[in-house]
């Protein structure tokens, strides 16, 4: 299969599912594992489109990220700041930190992958059902204490397939953010979460790349940018109507895929 042609299937399947309740990680496997598309090339690749998935959010989120550092903000009320985020990147980051190769020998497995998967789904069916009224309906309703709750859910996605969406927007119904409002947070938060992660990541895998990967990196990147920005539109106003339900079914039955074709 031509390069340009898997950077266009996996960079869809990249921004598809970066941002939705569903484990990219999951699908980047299982797609490339059926087109034969594997090994350390593959893995660098990955890395680099999710650059180009969290450009998406740049772009979506731009005036949100500009308020961030005091540009546009109200300046009276309560409204989310950098102390937000830094409480919300905490909790992953320590643990990222402290436990990083403990958790790539670990954790990125196919059988691991499988179980994060289905217990992803059962957080998100539990966090719907014992989800209470929500006190913060706008991001500049979340408070300090949410923001760190809600990043400590987050901790579960550096466990490949829980889904960094899944957990964080489960904590937020949890924390009695609305969905809407955990999805955004989410979202904002990603920026230097991934940022972070996939420059180390790229950092360390620089000598793999070479000019012959130029088609299949670039067709990559522009693929989930495109892509991604249109999920995250259009995740936000499915969220209002269906909630996380579907996507945890959904979750189980990529877990019998996922079995059924990489592990079997």
């Amino acid at each position: 299969m031509a390069d340009w042609l898997i950077g266009l299937i996996m960079g869809i399947v990249e921004g598809l599912t970066e941002f939705l309740p569903v484990s990219s990680t999951g699908h980047m496997i299982l797609v490339g594992h059926l087109i034969g598309f594997e090994g350390e090339r593959a893995k660098t690749f990955e890395v680099v489109v999710q650059l180009g998935s969290i450009m998406a959010v740049v772009v979506v989120f731009w005036k949100r990220l500009w308020t961030l550092v005091g540009v546009g903000r109200k300046k009276s009320g309560a409204s989310l700041n950098l102390i937000h985020i830094l409480l919300g990147m905490l909790p992953a980051a320590v643990l990222g930190f402290l436990f990083h190769d403990v958790i790539k020998e670990i954790l990125f497995g196919p059988g691991p992958v499988v179980i994060s998967l289905i217990a992803g789904g059962i957080l998100m069916i539990v966090a719907e059902k014992f989800s209470k009224s929500s006190t913060a309906q706008t991001l500049d309703e979340i408070t300090y204490k949410q923001a760190f709750y809600i990043g400590l859910f987050q901790c579960l996605a550096l466990w490949p397939g829980f889904s960094r969406s899944g957990s964080t927007i489960a904590g937020g119904l949890l924390c009695r953010v609305s969905h809407t409002t955990a999805a955004e947070f989410t979202f904002i938060l990603a920026v230097p979460m991934m940022l972070g992660a996939s420059g180390l990541d790229l950092i360390k895998n620089w000598d793999i790349l070479s000019a012959a990967d130029l088609p299949l990196f670039v067709t990559g990147f522009v693929t989930a940018f495109v892509v991604a920005m249109l999920a995250i539109v259009s995740f936000l106003k499915l969220l209002a109507r269906v909630k996380l339900t579907p996507f945890a079914y959904y979750r189980f039955a990529l877990a019998a895929l996922f079995y059924i074709f990489v592990m079997m």
